[in-house]
């Protein structure tokens, strides 16, 4: 019902739809840096904890994975953004020069289109006629509706940077946690199942704000992270150092 409500608004009010659309950014970012964390570190840490059983040297491989991570993660997040408005900008110009070079066989295009829509006759060709005469929403008809592309705002990389970075920060510390004040043994159990908590946690809270079964949704994202990071346990068990005499 809730959502059905904020649906509601999000019609009345276009401001509150862009409002949503950033704070849907926002979570994806926040999801991708925090999950990635949350798994990657915690693989690493299982693996060196198994192998050498030493909480100096998880910790040290913890926070070095944390970090290297987040720098990682936060580049990704930059030049990704930067390439989709890259593409998103090159496609343009090629419907651009399509429009001037082969007028007619963009018009057929956009006929195309909205006859696969269901309509016809005199409306279709008024609908065509209208988008065709003016060359910028021309475009804008063909990169949505033949390319399935949105324009990306450059802006918005340096943030996604920030976000996903720190994103991964945090989410890298949650299971370095128990190292620090726990016996190795206890911690690996005591981080995989906070890990596995913090992703089920994740999972439904995704779910209840966008679609989806929120106990469904929380639960894959729990099984995959910690499955995801036992593959480093299972290297660190392959590879153990043998205690010195």
């Amino acid at each position: 019902m809730d959502k059905l409500i904020q649906e509601k608004i999000v019609i009345s009010h276009p401001e509150d739809k862009r409002d949503l659309h950033r704070q849907a950014s926002a979570l994806s970012d926040v999801i991708l840096g925090g999950q990635d964390g949350l798994v990657n570190v915690l693989g690493v840490i299982l693996g060196v904890a198994a192998a050498t059983n030493d909480p100096r040297i998880v910790l040290v491989a913890g926070l070095a994975a944390t970090f290297a991570e987040s720098v990682s993660m936060g580049a990704v997040a930059y030049t990704s953004t930067m390439a989709d408005a890259d593409f998103y900008e090159s496609e343009r110009e090629r419907e651009y020069r399509h429009i001037r070079e082969m007028p007619h066989l963009e018009r057929d295009e956009v006929r195309a289109i909205y006859a696969e829509k269901g309509f016809k006759g005199d409306l279709l060709e008024l609908i065509v006629d209208t988008i065709t005469a003016r060359q910028d929403i021309w475009v804008a008809v063909m990169m949505a509706e033949e390319h399935r592309l949105t324009p990306t705002d450059r802006t918005k990389a340096l943030r996604a940077a920030v976000v996903v970075g720190l994103s991964a920060v945090v989410g890298s510390l949650i299971p370095l946690a128990p190292f620090a004040i726990l016996p190795v043994g206890m911690s690996i159990w005591v981080s995989i199942l906070v890990t596995a908590l913090v992703l089920y946690g994740v999972g439904v809270y995704k779910a209840r704000i966008t679609v989806g079964r929120p106990w469904r949704s929380g639960l894959e994202m729990a099984i995959i992270g910690t499955v995801s990071a036992l593959a480093g346990y299972a290297i660190g068990i392959l590879l153990k150092i043998p205690a010195v005499p």
